[in-house]
């Protein structure tokens, strides 16, 4: 499957397919996900697997995640990686912390699959806002 814009709730994403390029560095994530979210200029959202992230994007450590994510802010873009955690999870809690600090924002969300993002966005659809 190649990348595809899809729009759920009325908002625009691109949902980048599991076995595009690799996401080793900050300029990956410029040339490969903010790039081809910019062909589209109407995508205000970017969902990637968690296959596409080189290991280092989970260890804090690396910065490679906060710089990623700036990345993302300064664009106006939303960026949501898609995906199982767990095993990146078990190496201590500032990922934890991240995940959990990060979802209650508006830029960046860590999600299970595409079925937990299409019902994130539902709540914030403007007929959710009552």
């Amino acid at each position: 499957m190649a990348d595809v814009v899809v729009e759920q709730h009325g908002v625009p994403v691109l949902v980048c397919d599991a076995e595009g390029a690799r996401i080793a560095t900050e300029q990956d994530a410029l040339d490969h996900l903010i790039g081809s979210a910019f062909q589209n200029p109407d995508v205000v959202a970017v969902a990637v697997p968690t296959a596409r992230f080189d290991d280092r994007f989970f260890d804090l450590s690396t910065g490679l995640a906060g710089a990623i994510m700036q990345k993302f802010v300064t664009y106006r873009l939303r960026l949501v990686i898609v995906g199982d955690l767990s095993p990146h999870l078990r190496s201590g809690t500032a990922l934890r912390d991240l995940v959990r600090e990060a979802n209650r924002g508006p830029h960046v969300w860590f999600l299970p699959d595409l079925a937990a993002l299409t019902a994130r966005l539902a709540l914030e659809a403007p007929h959710a806002r009552g």
